[in-house]
């Protein structure tokens, strides 16, 4: 009988500890994860935004320098 008991015990304390340690732990692992690559994601779509807004504007810039030489006449 006090076998059965400890028994049933064990099941208890290792369905308890099953379903409200293990698995919550590896939800919470699963989801921080998942957090993780949608930051670093995010991270080199801003990166790659940066990227080419500095070539646009340095070819903008390129356009200006060209658009300002006039060209030098010599006036007698």
């Amino acid at each position: 009988m006090v076998r059965l008991f400890f028994e049933l015990f064990m099941v208890y304390v290792g369905y308890k500890l099953i379903f409200e340690f293990i698995i919550p732990i590896f939800n919470a692992s699963k989801q921080m994860n998942k957090k993780m690559s949608e930051f670093q994601q995010q991270m080199q779509q801003n990166q790659q935004a940066k990227e080419q807004t500095a070539t646009f504007k340095s070819t903008e810039i390129k356009k200006d320098i060209d658009k300002e030489y006039i060209d030098y006449e010599e006036v007698k």
